[in-house]
């Protein structure tokens, strides 16, 4: 070999070196996705946060539920409650105490013990005076809640002020009522919602935001081990791109399936899942102040915008049509309440008699992501909505963000009017209606703001009423006052929809949005 080649050949050596050096060394690398003991699951937004006292939103539901346990959770595939970190509960005749016989030998990540003081600790830090106005979920999750003892190490009580029907379905929630560690939590501070510390099969490892979010499997993990050693969650904001990945492999599970790639992802092998979602898909206004403070013109509105055409072509069938906030397979749900019909030229004349009767212009905010209630995302719909409005003479300016940024904006109410959406959390009708009762305002459920003394009085009696057809009859009544009152025009009941590699076994879709990856497989390809 001549010198030439021979120095050649040394200056590749010596590159190649340099880059392996870059992708090796002796620093441990982020888990790799497409890698046999590494589960890839791809969603469209970073989760606003990893601490459940202070998210609402599912994006961040999904990681939390690896990673945190509460006492209580929901069975596969309902909202029947079955035990968790509490083995057994009793409730007190009058409804007003509930006793929990709490799992021993249970640890969290950091290596601190499971006990009844860090149940106490979980709850009392979203109770007043500890509770801060950006915990979201606390004032539903916890109010009424008058007391919780340690009996003993291993015995919770829990107080009310009074019968709470929904109670026990709201604390197995994925958000608000999960334990978090006590110890990471005064070792973190504002930074445990980047640190989460829980007692769930995974734990968190690093998160490399906008990125992705890395779990390993939990070792000390008191019950069955997870099947994977590894779990990503990857973030892709792009549906056709979380779709592309999927069938090459770069992905093994992915959600926010849109409309438009059922076919082809089912003709390259993937399977795809579909089940009733247990969601709400709605145009919201802001009752508070003008413009939509009149209530003519938010009917106006609602009866200038094709729902159906909407559910038809814009998400192919893949939805439902709403005559209600709730899904129909909710109790209480009631099927004869009749919102405001299509109708393009009542419409006008409701645009007049609200003094617009050369229509007017207004600026809506909506997200630039898919969601699980709105797979399209929220610019599509926005579009379709805006033409529409246009054949009464309105104009709606649209601004969009990411989900992040999004739901400050929509906290602050910019703009006139939003697009948004809620997926039920527990499978009661209670939790929909609460989204527009007046003391959901202060802690943001309440995007639109609304309120109505009736609708709060009948929204308090349905909670402290503990028979059923009682309950039925008052929130039929509710659904009536939401529907007329229109702070929202209801656009669909999206089906919960997912696709998976052919060789990823036992994943499946809870109805309300999580999902449990502990007992999912990979198998070889």
């Amino acid at each position: 070999m001549s010198k030439r080649n021979i120095a050649f050949l040394m200056a590749v050596v010596f590159v190649a070196s340099i880059m392996l050096a870059g992708c090796g060394g002796g620093e441990k690398k982020p888990a790799s996705t497409g890698a046999a003991n590494v589960l890839v699951f791809a969603q469209g937004s970073d989760p606003r946060g990893l601490d459940p006292a202070y998210v609402d939103d599912g994006e961040s539901a999904k990681i939390m539920t690896q990673i945190f346990e509460g006492l209580i959770r929901y069975k596969p595939g309902s909202t029947e409650l079955q035990p968790l970190l509490a083995t057994e509960w009793t409730t007190s005749p009058d409804g007003k105490e509930i006793t929990f016989k709490l799992r021993q030998g249970v640890k969290f990540h950091d290596g601190t013990v499971f006990n009844a003081q860090a149940v106490k600790f979980s709850i009392e830090r979203q109770l007043p005076p500890s509770v801060k106005e950006d915990m979201p979920y606390a004032s539903f999750t916890f109010d009424g809640v008058k007391k919780v003892e340690a009996i003993d190490d291993y015995t919770v009580k829990i107080t009310l002020e009074k019968p709470s029907a929904p109670f026990l379905a709201n604390i197995a929630m994925a958000l608000a009522a999960p334990i978090v560690s006590p110890e990471a939590v005064k070792k973190y501070g504002d930074k445990f919602i980047e640190n989460p510390v829980g007692t769930g099969p995974y734990k968190f490892v690093k998160w490399d935001k906008g990125q992705q979010v890395e779990l390993t499997a939990f070792e000390g993990y008191w019950g069955t081990k997870p099947k994977m050693p590894s779990v990503v969650y990857k973030i892709t904001k792009e549906n056709s791109v979380r779709a592309s990945d999927l069938m090459t492999g770069a992905t093994d599970i992915m959600d926010g399936v849109d409309t438009n790639d059922i076919k082809t992802l089912e003709s390259k092998g993937m399977t795809v899942i579909k089940t009733p979602g247990m969601n709400i898909n709605y145009m919201g206004f802001y009752t508070f102040k003008k413009p939509f403070d009149n209530l003519d013109l938010r009917k106006a509105i609602s009866m200038a915008i094709n729902r159906q055409q909407l559910v038809e072509f814009l998400y192919q069938g893949q939805a439902k049509l709403p005559n209600s906030p709730l899904p129909d397979f909710i109790p209480g749900y009631s099927k004869d309440v009749k919102p405001y019909e299509y109708n393009v030229e009542e419409a006008k004349k409701l645009l007049a008699k609200a003094g617009y009767a050369n229509g007017f212009e207004f600026t809506c905010i909506t997200y630039s992501n898919p969601r699980p209630y709105n797979p399209v995302n929220g610019e599509k719909l926005a579009a379709a909505v805006q033409a529409d409005l246009a054949k009464i003479g309105v104009k709606m300016n649209i601004k969009s963000y990411p989900w992040k940024e999004y739901k400050q904006f929509l906290f602050n109410a910019e703009g006139d009017a939003f697009f948004y959406g809620w997926i039920g959390d527990n499978g009661d009708a209670d939790n929909f209606l609460m989204l527009l009762e007046t003391s959901q305002i202060k802690g943001s459920l309440n995007a639109s703001k609304y309120s109505n003394p009736k609708m709060d009085a009948l929204l308090e009696e349905g909670r402290t009423t503990l028979d059923p057809a009682k309950r039925a009859a008052i929130y039929a009544e509710a659904q009536k006052i939401a529907v007329e009152d229109a702070p929202w025009v209801l656009i669909s009941h999206s089906l919960d929809m997912a696709a998976h590699r052919p060789n990823i076994k036992g994943f499946a879709l809870h109805p309300v949005g999580i999902h449990w990856l502990d007992i999912v497989s990979k198998e070889a390809k």
